[in-house]
């Protein structure tokens, strides 16, 4: 007897530097991806503000959309992005201005404000949340008295707003409203009391939904463009591309943390129940929403952004312009752990402006202010960033599990960074855990997973995701290596980047 007929989805998923859309292909022993269309993304600069271009990702999106459609059947559409940003609807349904970039500078001081209102303690009972100062609560804030907010009646995180064009239906899904700091994270609905005492207008607040939900069929004009029945459904898919990135995550069982790697890097553990100690909150580990009433406990930690802004500096001087990949080898000949900086410092948030400014020139003061060996070269940087990283993720990695009172015995690293061996390798002996890297397409793939059990592809929960993805995928291990003291290096750093001694 056959099981369930495979299915055919779209999943988009957008990154800050970059946005896909895949087709997923999704059956009994099937979990097959297709990229369809690429496009780049980032901050756009008007005004003194820095913006998303939304109406431009949502041309590229439908340009991708057409593509998976003419090149066979769709059944379903799911979209996935980074997390806190957000549009503003009026009474009409129009968009109130280009959404700001979480690194606008804007939210700067905004946090400090707010804890006048409500202290720390409170926010986090309440929200669980890692205090970060590009929170929405904080964007919120910031726009308090702007004719837009005045204005707006509904608030879109950008894979809702996205979501809204396709289907005209305004909600939020509960993944990526966690990472509001507006979102109670025990009741799982919004903090309404929060927003009131803030003088954020919570009436803005759509409605929640979640994980799997469809969100509605597309709008007939959508369907049209795209050659497709409107009929095809829009699928509420763990919309924080980090949600869907754990679905993902090939564990076989709860003894695993994961580091979902790319420009930046999520550390952490799935968890049954949010972790609300005040010892949680002074290492500023926040609680997210994951897929079934999990909770995502984990640390952000500044991931391959580092990286990526040093390639961009070097390539604009021919002096310096080099490969990823030769930098890569060349560094993993380069001494062990000769220079580490805290990577969680914020002066590592804004892109670069100008030669003393840009990132190679910041990890540089960062040394020169630790006392520590300073890098004179791109081989030497990038070998101070990957460990730095790894020396980054195993405190929080022990932090986490500390804090828990769960036992690690396995690392899975997946998305892009889970392609950069040199990290792997490092990550698996500042941990001493095995590593376990991929799939790289991990939140793409936790997209088509979520859409494929809402059609009734044969995967119904979390576990038969997850084992569909070990039976179709490869992952590269990697064994911890002796020989580098992690101990004396992970001592040359700071604490103030919320690590517990360990």
């Amino acid at each position: 007897m056959s099981g369930p007929a495979p299915v055919r989805v779209a999943a988009v998923d957008l990154g800050a530097t970059s946005g896909r859309v895949m087709a997923g292909r999704v059956g009994e022993r099937i979990l097959q991806l297709d990229e369809v269309h690429r496009f780049p993304n980032g901050g756009v600069r008007a005004r003194g503000g820095l913006f998303w271009d939304v109406l431009g990702i949502h041309r590229e999106v439908l340009a991708g959309l057409r593509t998976v459609a003419r090149t066979g059947p769709l059944h379903g559409i799911g979209i996935d992005s980074w997390a806190v940003d957000y549009g503003l609807l009026d009474r009409d349904g129009l968009l109130l201005g280009n959404p700001y970039s979480h690194r606008d500078a804007r939210t700067d001081g905004v946090m400090e404000q707010v804890l006048q209102t409500v202290s720390g303690p409170e926010l986090y009972a309440t929200t669980g949340l890692q205090q970060l100062p590009f929170n929405t609560i904080y964007q919120l804030v910031a726009a308090r008295g702007t004719a837009a907010l005045e204005s707006a009646e509904s608030l879109l995180l950008l894979p809702d707003l996205l979501g809204y064009w396709l289907t005209g239906t305004v909600g939020a899904e509960r993944t990526n409203a966690s990472t509001t700091q507006l979102y109670d994270v025990r009741a799982r609905e919004w903090a309404l009391d929060l927003a009131k005492r803030l003088g954020i207008p919570w009436a803005v607040l759509p409605p929640l939904r979640d994980a799997g939900d469809r969100v509605g069929p597309l709008l007939p004009e959508v369907a049209h463009h795209l050659g497709v029945g409107d009929e095809v459904p829009v699928i509420a898919v763990a919309s924080h591309d980090t949600a869907s990135a754990v679905v993902a995550v090939p564990a076989q069982d709860e003894a695993f943390a994961y580091i979902s790697s790319g420009t930046w890097s999520l550390v952490g553990l799935e968890l049954d129940e949010p972790v609300l100690s005040e010892a949680a909150r002074l290492a500023d580990f926040t609680n997210e929403g994951g897929i079934d009433g999990t909770v995502r406990f984990l640390r952000n930690v500044t991931g391959l952004w580092v990286l990526s802004e040093c390639l961009r500096a070097w390539g604009d001087d021919r002096a310096t312009r080099v490969e990823l990949r030769t930098l890569l080898a060349a560094a993993a000949d380069a001494p062990a752990a000769r220079t580490v900086v805290d990577v969680n410092d914020p002066r590592l948030l804004p892109p670069g402006a100008g030669a003393h400014d840009a990132m190679p020139a910041r990890i540089v003061r960062l040394a020169e202010e630790a006392g520590e060996p300073i890098p004179r070269t791109p081989v030497a940087v990038t070998r101070c960033i990957l460990d730095s990283l790894a020396l980054a993720y195993r405190r929080q990695l022990r932090t986490a599990a500390e804090l828990a009172g769960r036992r690690v015995e396995v690392v899975h690293v997946v998305g892009g960074g889970s392609q950069n061996e040199l990290l792997c390798q490092l990550t698996a002996d500042a941990c001493e855990l095995p590593v376990l890297a991929g799939p790289a397409e991990a939140a793409a793939l936790g997209n088509v997973l979520v859409q494929a059990r809402t059609l009734g592809a044969g995967v119904p929960d979390l576990a038969s995701m997850r084992d569909l993805v070990r039976r179709t995928h490869d992952v590269r291990q990697h064994l911890p290596r002796a020989g580098v003291d992690w101990d004396a290096a992970e001592s040359r750093l700071p604490l103030k980047d919320g690590g517990l001694p360990v």
